[in-house]
């Protein structure tokens, strides 16, 4: 007997294109095992629906027979189904208070949750992300915002050549404008205005390495951030290249004990033991484009006070951007105190009024908070992660969720990610019910 697996339709905002599985991933599974897809019909996906009737996948409003259906995003309350397994990015593990009544209904509804970001390998990497896409798109848009800001303050300058991300047709044709963004600057040079015009990159992992895929495209001299201060020295001087400087743990944080040594686990385990030098470099950047996984527990890295102190200084402060593409609301970083769709992107934020003022023109630096990101590269995104995400569907049409969750036969990778089981919270996200309640 086949299982009935649907494909919903996307419908957070209009510029949602992606899917969780393409065509093509689709009808290889039909046809290797006992599954019938069947998806809801949209106007805006990156593959149409006739991409999918082409590849045998009925389209269809309904999604009632599917007893497990595959999402994205969040699910609108009024559209949770009694008895469902969805497959989605939840945003429910750090009890997000936006989607708390989302994880009740589904509990109420006696549903299983399992979120894609919290399935992780033996580990704890995980295997299915979108980051390095979200890199891509965030460090072009920072790019863009930067010329933008610069162009605000009637400085001309070569980073208005390139556009929005979600504005070009493919990854490629956007890899190309920055391509002619890095000719210009190798030609004319950086403006000289500016001096040594800094990018520092918060984190190392797939949101900060597609980031700077992007960024080495570009003529780039990397620095570790201990030399950012030595470029200011010798005062006023040409400077041919950008510098880019990756910030790990060891250079945003010391130990609250000064005769404590680093100590990366130690750090991750205590947290409460260190304390946040992030800011000593602030001053000397022109953008910093935050790619660090973060919760409550760690430090702040960038502070409201501290900016409100950096630009209420006699000097015109350097920072310009903050491509904030983790977008965090009030966490590693405090100016982003809002999140941005990609009509609208950017905003000031003034540290005088701690408030955003949507926009490039104002006191404080331009914040990119765009809370979907890889959005804005559906084809690319898609495409990837369909091609990790067909991995796991055979074991999860076969898995038994009629029987206790200790009984259903998830295979580990699946399993972690189970948040609610017909509606419980599982042992691993027990600590979410004083979220719901």
């Amino acid at each position: 007997m086949n299982t009935k697996l649907g494909i919903r339709r996307e419908d957070i905002n209009k510029w949602e294109k992606r899917v969780p599985l393409i065509p093509a991933h689709a009808r290889e599974l039909a046809d290797r095992y006992p599954i019938e897809f069947r998806i809801q019909p949209s106007t805006i996906r990156i593959f149409t629906d006739d991409d999918y009737r082409l590849s045998g996948i009925p389209v269809e409003e309904g999604l009632s027979p599917c007893p497990i259906v595959l999402a994205l995003k969040e699910i609108p309350i009024e559209l949770i189904e009694k008895g469902k397994t969805y497959l989605f990015f939840s945003h429910t593990a750090k009890g997000q208070p936006q989607n708390m009544p989302m994880l009740k209904k589904m509990m109420d509804q006696g549903c299983t949750v399992i979120d894609y970001e919290k399935m992780v390998d033996d580990k704890g990497r995980r295997v299915l992300y979108f980051g390095n896409y979200a890199g891509h798109a965030g460090m072009i848009d920072t790019l863009w915002a930067l010329g933008r800001r610069l162009e605000v303050e009637g400085l001309a300058n070569p980073f208005t050549v390139l556009r929005e991300t979600h504005t070009y047709k493919s990854l490629v044709e956007a890899k190309e404008e920055v391509g002619k963004l890095a000719w210009k600057l190798a030609k004319q040079g950086p403006p000289r205005e500016l001096g040594p015009i800094v990018f520092g990159f918060l984190g190392y992992g797939h949101v900060s390495e597609g980031a700077q895929e992007v960024f080495d495209i570009l003529p780039v001299e990397t620095i570790r951030p201990a030399d950012i201060p030595a470029l200011f020295k010798d005062g006023p001087k040409e400077h041919k290249n950008l510098y880019k400087a990756v910030f790990h743990e060891e250079d945003m944080v010391r130990p609250v004990d000064p005769g404590r040594p680093f100590d990366l686990q130690d750090f991750y385990h205590h947290p409460e033991a260190y304390r946040s030098v992030t800011e000593d470099f602030v001053p000397y950047m022109t953008a910093i484009v935050n790619g660090i996984y973060w919760t409550p527990k760690f430090p702040k890295y960038i502070t409201k006070p501290f900016l409100k102190k950096l630009y209420g200084g006699p000097e015109k402060a350097r920072l310009r951007v903050i491509g904030d593409i983790t977008c965090d609301i009030n966490g590693s970083i405090e100016s982003t105190v809002q999140a941005t769709g990609s009509a609208d992107p950017v905003y000031v934020y003034d540290p005088f009024e701690d408030k955003a003022v949507m926009g490039f023109k104002g006191r404080g630096p331009v914040v990119l908070a765009v809370y979907n990101l890889p959005a804005e590269l559906p084809l690319e995104s898609s495409t990837y992660f369909s091609g990790k995400l067909k991995d796991h569907i055979p074991a999860l049409v076969q898995a038994r969720f009629d029987k206790p969750f200790a009984e259903c036969g998830l295979p580990d990778v699946l399993r972690r990610a189970v948040i609610v089981y017909r509606g419980g919270l599982t042992p691993d996200y027990a600590y979410l019910a004083e979220h719901v309640r």
